[in-house]
């Protein structure tokens, strides 16, 4: 049973940073046994992939957030990171943390090489002009 918590979420102007935390708690295995990755859906818009990390050498990123997010990790901490520099208001949306297998799986979103099955809460950001 994988269960995950996002934080790090909040108001900021364009131009500004936010750091989102996502907590992974498992039952079995390490963080690195799972591809982890970030999404985000705006208001009246399908949730899309922002960034995924297979844990087997393939990280992507969305062309919108190329050069401004970094997806990373800490091990040891059982913790993902999306660092978000750069904002645009056109970022605003909800942010979920999920995690997910290569293998193919029903239910589960597609994205990066990656079938996501488990997901966060989610964690607002709102970027003001």
């Amino acid at each position: 049973r994988v269960q995950l918590a996002e934080s790090g979420g909040g108001s900021v102007q364009s131009g500004g940073s936010l750091t989102l935390s996502c907590e992974v708690s498992l039952s079995r295995y390490g963080i690195t046994d799972y591809c982890l990755g970030w999404f985000r859906q705006a208001p009246g818009k399908e949730r899309v992939g922002v960034a995924s990390n297979d844990n087997d050498g393939l990280i992507i990123y969305a062309d919108s957030v190329k050069g401004r997010f970094t997806i990373s990790q800490d091990n040891a901490e059982n913790t993902v990171y999306l660092q978000m520099n750069s904002l645009k208001p056109e970022d605003t949306a909800m942010y979920y943390c999920a995690a997910g297998y290569t293998q193919s799986l029903s239910s589960a979103q597609f994205y990066g090489g990656c079938w996501y099955n488990y997901w966060g809460q989610g964690t607002q950001v709102t970027v003001s002009s």
